[in-house]
């Protein structure tokens, strides 16, 4: 079965083809002609999975996923949520991101967080939704320099390492992206 993964990163396409399974070939946004930005102005994780997914289907009719991720700060109401990567600029500027994160948890005990990742899938015209959670707490300063985006302050419940600081498999094994498409994957298999 072929899937179009709303997605250009080589890294996160290869990240999640070792996690659907053999029986689906996914294929990037390039490879479809895909290569203009696809908004992303709804105000949930959800709903911006969703406008992608339908975005790609309507372009290209095949079925086709997208993803999209968040971290939740307790202690900020749930920000910074779906403006995650647009945080602290419009420009997906991570230092500016954490810097901005750590000033406003500056000063505050709950550091209860958690990543989420939704992702739509459309299968032969029908959509459906799946959803990945970690939680964890966010540390005083980064640590570890692997990942990406709030990686490095990001803790896992039951770890004292950040994100930033575990092998890319120990991270992809516990994380909320492959919790997302683990459960993506399980859905797919009576298709194979």
């Amino acid at each position: 079965m072929k899937l179009v993964f709303a997605t250009n990163n080589a890294h996160k396409l290869r990240e999640v083809s070792q996690t659907i399974g053999e029986c689906v070939e996914l294929v990037s946004l390039a490879e479809c002609g895909v290569v203009e930005d696809i908004p992303e102005n709804e105000p949930t994780l959800e709903g911006n999975a969703l406008v992608k997914a339908r975005y790609i289907y309507s372009r290209t009719g095949q079925n086709c996923f997208a993803d999209d991720t968040g971290l939740e700060v307790d202690a900020l109401g749930g920000e910074p949520g779906v403006r995650s990567a647009r945080y602290a600029t419009d420009g997906h500027d991570d230092e500016a991101n954490k810097k901005l994160l750590l000033e406003r948890l500056a000063g505050k005990q709950n550091r209860a967080a958690q990543f989420r990742t939704a992702i739509a899938l459309i299968l032969d015209g029908k959509e459906y939704l799946f959803e990945g959670v970690v939680r964890g707490s966010i540390s005083s300063e980064p640590r570890g320099d692997g990942g990406f985006g709030y990686d490095p302050l990001f803790i896992p419940e039951g770890y004292d390492l950040s994100f930033a600081e575990m092998s890319a498999e120990s991270k992809n094994a516990i994380s909320h992206r492959g919790r997302a498409v683990a459960a993506l994957a399980d859905f797919l298999k009576q298709y194979c």
